[in-house]
């Protein structure tokens, strides 16, 4: 996988300045693939919170969304959005097309905002997990760098000395 590298790729983040700057690993957390698996996880954990406070959920319909995580068919939620006009409830036709058990509980009771803001929650707190230890030597702590003014940073002796 390249930083920033495949265009026509859904395992990596695609912008001029993550082929620069950003790693593999931190173009994958931020990639397409990465989001609709993360959107599928929490659709996930929604059917399993709502089967254990009673709804009428299955377990085989649990267990079809769990074989199914990783199984997105970018062309056809393509296609679904461009005729819903709505990402997220083409993604949730996609999956329930692979999921036909589930498909009528894919989503039950959420709104856009249940995937779409946690998975940029996790999304940010994963690129930190991979920026955080690269962030600075020992000699210089993230509070160190906190301190100083963003105006400060480009060319400073601090900012040279965290690795890249």
């Amino acid at each position: 996988m390249s930083a920033g590298g495949d265009h026509g790729s859904p395992d990596t983040y695609r912008s001029p300045l993550a082929s620069r700057y950003a790693s593999p690993e931190m173009c994958f957390v931020f990639s397409d693939r990465y989001k609709f698996r993360t959107w599928r996880q929490l659709w996930l954990w929604l059917a399993e919170a709502e089967q254990t406070l009673g709804l009428p959920i299955t377990d085989d319909q649990i267990q079809e969304m769990k074989s199914n995580l990783d199984n997105i068919d970018f062309k056809m939620a393509a296609e679904e959005e461009k005729r819903l006009r709505h990402d997220v409830m083409a993604h949730v036709h996609t999956f329930g097309h692979c999921c036909p058990k589930a498909a009528g509980i894919i989503h039950l009771g959420a709104t856009s905002c249940y995937v779409g803001d946690n998975t940029d929650l996790i999304i940010l707190r994963n690129a930190l997990d991979l920026l955080l230890p690269k962030a600075c030597t020992a000699d210089h702590s993230w509070e160190t760098l906190l301190s100083l003014d963003s105006g400060s940073l480009h060319g400073s002796p601090e900012l040279e000395a965290c690795p890249r």
